[in-house]
């Protein structure tokens, strides 16, 4: 009896390349070329970033009389920029900490609506047979490529007047104040999130393997219990991914929040007490640095802390083999 040890193609032993196609990206993004790019790219990209932060712990003085780069010849050092535009008390002044809490309230349940609704759908979409139901995922693709520009004006009609066919009121307007504009604001942006969400979960979750959705159901699991124990732990990645790219969205949106939630300081959030900052001359420089790195600190927070669920959400299914 003679034993044969099985062996690699000839090609691939030779020259110990990767003979898979992800092998063969992996490969090329961990060359020194790709990392070299790479660090050139952050660091130039970082730049803005470090300029804004050393500006926004200069004097008034400094900031109006010259470069942000000059701080490492002439250090002066001062917090009061951040003082003053967190909780000062002049009109002048930023008081962005109560705006610091209306982005809140604005952006976790923006990102929390059209979570909940597009998991759910996705997973209608992938795995629940009923009519039409690919031509229903052909349409809320295509609503991808509509600009939330030109909902606004109709969302401002539906809140403003409700909907009524034929001389019957189906919804009532919706008359909020204060506070309760906030609800405006999800609506809107979980309208003009759920068409990429979908997209995005539904690619994920229609790649489960087949058969442990069928060993479920042999094992007499509903629908409900098989999304729930079974796709939600394993569509964590792609969850945090959509996750991420709406926090950022809505966090940095002025245009919706100015529209719906008005500019009180009931419910502005931050981007447009910025806006009111910046002024029509742009003159307030000590204040915009501090502010603007304020904001952009819990944008940050988030994005480390769910950078590698970002980064396996996007990839998943992205290369085969």
């Amino acid at each position: 009896m003679t034993t044969t040890t099985p062996t690699l193609p000839a090609g691939a032993q030779a020259t110990g390349k990767p003979t898979t196609a992800s092998g063969r990206v992996r490969k090329r993004l961990n060359s020194r070329t790709a990392t070299v790019i790479s660090v050139v790219i952050a660091v130039v990209w970082t730049i803005p970033t470090f300029g804004l932060l050393v500006s926004s712990v200069r004097p008034e003085d400094q900031i109006k009389s010259n470069g942000w780069w000059t701080f490492f010849t002439d250090p002066q050092f001062t917090l009061e920029n951040y003082q003053d535009v967190l909780f000062g008390s002049s009109s002048s002044s930023g008081q962005l900490a109560s705006y610091f809490i209306n982005s809140l309230a604005i952006t976790i349940p923006s990102v929390l609506f059209p979570l909940a609704f597009a998991s759910l759908a996705a997973y209608a979409l992938a795995w629940i047979n009923f009519k039409g139901r690919d031509w229903m995922y052909i349409a809320i693709f295509a609503l991808q490529i509509v600009p939330l520009q030109m909902a606004i004006v109709p969302l401002l009609k539906f809140f403003s007047t409700g909907v009524s066919l034929g001389g019957i009121t189906i919804m009532p307007a919706w008359d909020l104040v204060d506070e309760q504009k906030f609800a405006q604001v999800w609506f809107a942006h979980t309208c003009f999130a759920l068409p990429f969400a979908v997209f995005l979960l539904h690619n994920f979750i229609s790649q489960l393997p087949k058969d442990l959705m069928e060993a479920a159901r042999v094992d007499g699991a509903t629908h409900p219990k098989i999304f729930r124990t079974i796709v939600l732990p394993l569509i964590t990645p792609a969850i945090a991914a959509f996750g991420i790219f709406q926090f950022l969205w809505v966090w940095n949106d002025l245009l919706v929040a100015l529209i719906f939630a008005g500019g009180g300081n009931e419910t502005a959030p931050l981007t447009v007490r910025l806006a009111e900052m910046a002024g029509t001359r742009g003159n307030e420089w000590q204040r915009l640095t501090a502010g603007a790195f304020v904001s952009m600190v819990v944008p940050l927070v988030v994005f480390l802390s769910l950078q590698r669920y970002f980064v396996r959400g996007l990839l998943a299914g992205s290369v085969k083999g």
